[in-house]
């Protein structure tokens, strides 16, 4: 009998290369023929099927390139830094809208790069302009170092 871990990771193995659909869907129909044989309650092995059918739709359906390790890495250096977790979700969604963490993010418009989208910025560094953008945070004296206040600005006018 195989298991749902056994499938799980059979899914998860297949989705980190490449799908096989085959394989894929062999291992499916032996767990469902398995839960539907085996099962005394037809009506739960159904709804464990259902579940697995689902899982596997949403597999299918997710970019298998979504995750950035670079950008989860920026993240949590930031939030290092900021040791507050209300001012550290102001700050993911404020620099969300403004570069989507980019550390090469370029606006056309102005002469704001990077992460923070600081005006003249030069550094290439993104933890340096991760630091910077903090440090201009702080020092704002519309901000006084409260994240959620650029976030606000932001969202009235289009910028911090």
């Amino acid at each position: 009998m195989i298991s749902y871990a056994q499938v799980i990771k059979s899914l998860w193995t297949t989705r980190q290369t490449r799908v096989s659909y085959p394989q894929l869907m062999s291992n499916l129909t032996a767990l469902i023929a398995s839960q539907l044989a085996g099962e005394p309650l037809r009506r739960i092995a159904r709804r464990r099927c259902l579940v697995l059918l689902a899982v596997l739709c949403v597999i299918g359906i997710t970019p298998a390139y979504g995750y950035n390790p670079n950008i989860e890495s920026y993240k949590l250096y930031a939030h290092m830094k900021l040791l507050d977790d209300k001012q550290y979700r102001c700050l993911v969604t404020l620099w969300n809208l403004e570069s989507r963490w980019n550390p090469k993010a370029d606006n056309p418009k102005s002469s704001a790069y990077g992460i923070p989208q600081l005006l003249n910025m030069t550094e290439t560094n993104p933890y340096k302009q991760i630091d910077l953008g903090l440090k201009y945070i702080t020092h704002h004296k519309l901000y006084k170092g409260n994240v959620c206040k650029a976030l606000d600005r932001h969202k009235r006018i289009g910028h911090y």
